[in-house]
């Protein structure tokens, strides 16, 4: 602040309206671009007024220019830090595990070339366009009347309707103005974008408009049907006497009544396959250990397929810690991994000791069913000999966990709120989610029991038991907890394995449903909507449609989407999708950009299941081709010795003998101490920490970049660049988010925890 100044020569004050005496003194205020001028003699209000606003309008100049250089400095220093962290995300990404990727493989990169060359050439355009735009070249989006009637007439009929209006002030060259190479490329481009692209263009629009409005109207009906068994209180129910005898324990039951004892407390074969699930599988065992229902009527099998030895070990030690509480549950191994998750249950279901039960309930590591699960579900299958399926609910531990999960909570409450909950009152049949069901052996066995020929061997059960003529029912009310995965990779590879599957399933069991013997309404659903519409078109047209379509009118604005097309539908389609999940309400636009952005990898995958690329079968790290099934079950039958030798109805040994104990303990006792050696050094490592460090529970795993999803963003980006000289203000919103949002999920920044 400068000093304030000392002179000032008057008779009286200058507040007195005495008259001054004096040069003018300029005195400066705390706020640095406020003035105050006191006037001197014989200066006129002209002059005041001149003096005054020259000095306001040099203030407002240079507070202009510190915030433009304030504003630059912003802008430069936001960029460097997203160069920075793309460069961190890029190191991060190659020190990464190397899993096996679409990306990876030979079929797998085709659709990252194209991506790369679509950007090239949209780069090339921009800048071609830009050129045409500052020359005054530009195609206007309305044409005059006279260079209309010079048009062919097949290039007029082509033009969309909003081209054959005014203002006249905007015209398209004529061939006598036209100046130089350039300019005759620019004109030479504009007819032929007009003859060819544009047409082209508009009719794979057409295409795709029209599969997304049968798709919207196939989501409206579901969504009035769940509406509907709202209102009616439609949903499977228990019969009353089920219920009554249920609500007694079954100790309390008498001897005589064997019979109840056998109709309302049946044999049940609990199932509980996984791999290397260090991180859930105690929390699983116990819950499924602590159902209710009588210990001698249920069997629990533990199917243990993980190659880590250290998890294999305490697995079973979890087994043999539960058996000795008295469960009847049982570990089985498979050196061979022939078939994976349906290898593994077909293994099990051929044990000897199968054919003394009558369901089979499963499991996946991560959930944990309540005790009363099995006294909810088993009941509905007496008096009911054609069904073969109860499915219960997911619920998600985890659904807070990030942006990422919130998302995912919102697609499956839809999907088990409306889709699977009507096609199970209305139809009697859906997908088999893989887990928290009940089978009845019987249909498992005629449908021919679990296949390893998709990855999908859940929905591949579920069709052939329909073609069968076997019926399922959905609880809704009957819920299980489980997780949601975390991280944008581990839910990338599973909606990889999501949408490639039934495309392989598609392609597989086409013939048997022709043949089948269910009527032709049913094979109609079964081929139009439950693996056309829902499996295939629903990726094909929101890939198409909003990352391929959109982006290239920006460049052809001869076709363009309407505007209802590219957001009120899409808008409409997000609430009904949202409404099972009303507290994510305010993740709307999230979801309905997240949702385009996995169009591409549902897209590939879908592709890939169609047509049998590499990629398809991506979850399956290597299949051992010297070992076959029978092998490997020869190896678990042997673990299962005392269990196989009883005798039929027998009650299963609880425990575990202790010369078994000393042999098992002797055979891993070498891994035994590594595993201390390890543990002890971790605590070493850990007491030297500083205790900020010691908080963490486990290290994050690094961040990846995806390669597709940031070509695709650069696309994005790059045509909403482009609109801006066509004027389209709501498309270039839409790019500029859609873009941002493949940003954002490219750089794997959609499973951050949130705070």
């Amino acid at each position: 602040m400068a000093p304030p100044s000392t002179y000032v020569s008057s008779e009286s004050s200058w507040w007195g309206g005495k008259e001054e005496h004096g040069t003018p003194v300029v005195v400066k205020m705390d706020n640095p671009y406020s003035l105050v001028e006191i006037d001197g003699p014989g200066m006129d209000s002209a002059e005041k007024a001149r003096r005054k606003n020259a000095k306001q309008f040099k203030w407002v100049l240079l507070l202009r220019a510190h915030r433009a250089v304030g504003c630059v400095a912003w802008i430069a220093g936001g960029f460097w830090g997203l160069m920075g962290a793309v460069n961190r995300r890029v190191r991060r990404s190659r020190d990464a595990d190397a899993e096996p990727d679409a990306e990876a493989s030979g079929r797998g990169r085709h659709m990252l070339r194209f991506l790369r060359a679509f950007l090239l050439l949209s780069l090339a355009m921009l800048a071609f366009e830009t050129v045409a735009y500052l020359k005054g070249w530009h195609f206007p989006r309305n044409l005059p009347e006279e260079y209309l009637r010079q048009l062919p007439e097949h290039v007029l009929l082509n033009l969309p309707e909003h081209l054959r209006h005014l203002p006249e002030n905007l015209r398209m060259p004529e061939r006598k103005e036209i100046q130089g190479f350039l300019h005759g490329a620019y004109v030479a481009w504009l007819d032929f974008r007009i003859d060819y692209i544009a047409w082209a263009i508009q009719k794979l629009s057409g295409f795709c408009i029209v599969l997304f409005m049968v798709q919207s109207v196939d989501r409206i009906v579901m969504c009035l049907g769940c509406f509907w068994i709202k209102i009616r209180g439609l949903k499977p129910r228990l019969p009353a006497a089920s219920t009554k005898a249920l609500s007694k324990n079954a100790d309390d039951l008498e001897d005589g009544d064997a019979d109840d004892l056998d109709a309302y407390y049946p044999m049940v074969l609990v199932q509980m396959p996984m791999c290397n699930e260090k991180e859930v599988y105690e929390t699983s065992i116990s819950h499924v250990c602590q159902i209710d229902w009588p210990r001698d009527r249920m069997l629990i099998q533990v199917l243990d397929d993980s190659d880590d030895v250290t998890c294999q070990m305490l697995i079973k030690a979890e087994v043999t810690k539960w058996s000795q509480k008295g469960v009847n549950i049982i570990y089985r191994h498979r050196l061979s991994r022939t078939g994976y998750k349906a290898g593994n249950l077909k293994s099990a279901m051929a044990c000897e000791y199968v054919k003394d039960y009558e369901f089979v309930a499963l499991f996946d590591a991560d959930f944990q069913p309540n005790p009363d699960f099995l006294k909810l579900t088993v009941p509905h299958f007496k008096g009911n000999p054609e069904l073969a399926l109860v499915q219960a609910r997911w619920i998600f531990v985890n659904k807070d966990e990030n942006l990422l999960t919130r998302l995912q909570n919102i697609n499956l409450c839809f999907h088990f709120e409306v889709e699977q909950q009507v096609n199970g009152v209305y139809l009697n049949f859906f997908g088999f989610n893989g887990t928290a069901g009940v089978w009845r052996i019987e249909a498992l066995e005629d449908s021919g029991g679990w296949m390893d020929r998709t990855t999908v061997e859940d929905m591949d059960i579920a069709v052939r038991a329909h073609l069968q003529g076997w019926k399922f029912i959905y609880l809704n009310d009957v819920k299980v907890l489980c997780e949601l995965p975390e991280s944008y990779t581990a839910y990338r590879k599973q909606q990889h394995r999501w949408h490639s599957g039934p495309m392989q399933l598609f392609r597989v069991c086409l013939p048997a449903i022709f043949k089948s013997k269910i009527p032709f309404w049913k094979k109609a659903n079964l081929v139009m909507l439950f693996f056309l519409l829902r499996k295939m078109i629903l990726p094909f047209y929101s890939f198409t449609l909003f990352c391929v379509i959109l982006p290239l009118t920006m460049f052809v604005p001869e076709a363009q989407l309407p505007v209802w097309v590219i957001c009120y539908v899409p808008m409409i389609m997000s609430v009904l999708n949202i409404l099972p999940a009303p507290k994510s309400v305010p993740f709307i636009i999230p979801y309905l950009l997240f949702e385009n952005t996995m169009s591409v990898t549902k897209f590939n995958a879908m592709v890939s299941g169609l047509f049998q690329m590499g990629s398809s079968y991506e979850w399956v790290v290597t299949k051992k081709a010297g070992r076959t099934s029978s092998e490997s079950d020869m190896f678990a039958l042997a673990e299962e010795a005392d269990t196989l030798a009883r005798p039929a109805g027998a009650k299963l040994v609880r425990g575990v003998s202790e010369g078994g104990l000393e042999a098992w303990a002797k055979m891993h006792e070498h891994d035994k101490k590594d595993l201390q050696l390890q543990q002890a050094d971790a605590q070493e490592e850990e007491a030297k920490s500083p205790p900020a460090k010691k908080m963490s529970k486990q290290p994050k795993a690094p961040n990846r970049i995806f390669k597709k999803e940031l070509a695709l963003a650069s696309l994005l980006l790059i045509a909403a660049t482009r609109s801006l000289l066509s004027a389209q203000g709501l498309h270039f919103y839409f790019l500029l988010f859609q873009g941002v949002t493949f940003l954002a999920v490219g750089l794997d920044l959609i499973g951050e925890q949130v705070s």
